[in-house]
């Protein structure tokens, strides 16, 4: 039995750690305040992770160190780097393995299927922060005082997924609402569902053969929101989508009220062009495959479905049906 530790339980460290969990390997799960799944192979412990001290003891005699937390979306430029400082010193320190979840920001614009050989070109300043994070981990690796990785995936759609896709247009879609989302409907994109983003973290990080490379997470598909969105609603069980593309002005609007939407703005380029990840290298390498769209859009309609049926339950009991 080996020992990984795994930051963060949103839905792909929590992914992560039941799979690494269910295959017999002992699993740290460290959060802020303890939170993660109940698993008799998955220990739970409370820690802020940018104290590198403290992570250090935490990561000792561990195989690999499995980096799935993020600061909140408003928040990266302040707290991302010394999260970033402290995961690479505990992993010098100990000896682990360093495994990074990353995205695709720092690529930049793309024309055409994106390899793991493309040259970082980033166009925004998260894109420059994830970029900085990754060139600091593979001088670490190079200089031998690190193993470390980084596996990116494309934007995020399944169970638990707080993707932006999701957050605008999802309940609405399932519930046959109109719904927004902001981008250009018509471009192709590739989807990756958090459980084959956790399937690959776990492949590269017990194989321990992928350091001082970038791997990509096979997606599910690609497809257009508006294609999307119709497989949604089909398997919600619900009307034709009325789905609109939001505009620039509106999301500054709605940004008013939930200031993390004002810095999806600088991301327009992944949304509003075609953005498509290339996984080849990663399945040849590791053997990992993408589950099956039908299953990954299915499983996201009946989350959705189920939590609508929760929402209209909790109004009839407190007398407050939704309009």
């Amino acid at each position: 039995m080996s020992r990984y530790v795994v930051l963060g339980a949103g839905s792909t460290g929590t992914a992560t750690a039941r799979l690494l969990a269910d295959e017999g390997e002992s699993v740290r799960l460290i959060t802020r305040g303890g939170s993660g799944p109940v698993h008799p192979g998955i220990e739970r412990v409370a820690a802020d992770a940018t104290d590198p001290d403290r992570l250090t003891a935490l990561v000792e005699g561990a195989t690999a160190l499995v980096n799935c937390a993020a600061p909140p979306y408003d928040r990266w430029t302040q707290e991302f780097p010394p999260l970033a400082a402290s995961l690479l010193t505990a992993a010098g320190r100990t000896g682990a393995g360093y495994v990074m979840l990353g995205n695709v920001y720092a690529y930049g614009p793309a024309d055409g299927p994106v390899t793991e050989s493309r040259p970082p070109a980033p166009a925004s300043v998260k894109g420059e922060l994830r970029a900085s994070m990754w060139a600091d981990a593979l001088a670490a690796h190079r200089a031998g005082r690190v193993r470390a990785t980084e596996v990116r995936a494309a934007s995020y759609f399944g169970p638990g997924a707080q993707s932006l896709f999701l957050l605008m247009a999802g309940r609405q879609l399932a519930a046959g609402e109109p719904a927004a989302y902001y981008a250009d409907l018509d471009a192709p994109h590739s989807w990756a569902a958090p459980v084959d983003v956790a399937r690959t973290l776990v492949a590269v990080a017990r194989a321990g053969t992928g350091w001082g490379e970038v791997w990509h997470v096979p997606s599910f598909a690609t497809l257009s929101a508006r294609e999307l969105a119709a497989r949604l609603a089909a398997a919600a069980g619900a009307p034709a989508p009325r789905l609109t593309a939001t505009s620039d002005r509106e999301l500054a609007e709605l940004a008013l009220e939930a200031p993390v939407l004002g810095e999806v703005a600088e991301m327009r380029y992944l949304t509003h062009r075609p953005f498509v990840l290339d996984s080849t290298r990663t399945e040849r390498a590791f053997g990992v495959r993408a589950t099956p769209a039908a299953e990954v859009v299915a499983a996201v309609a009946a989350e959705l479905t189920a939590r609508l049926a929760a929402d209209l339950t909790a109004d009839l009991t407190t007398g407050s049906p939704r309009t």
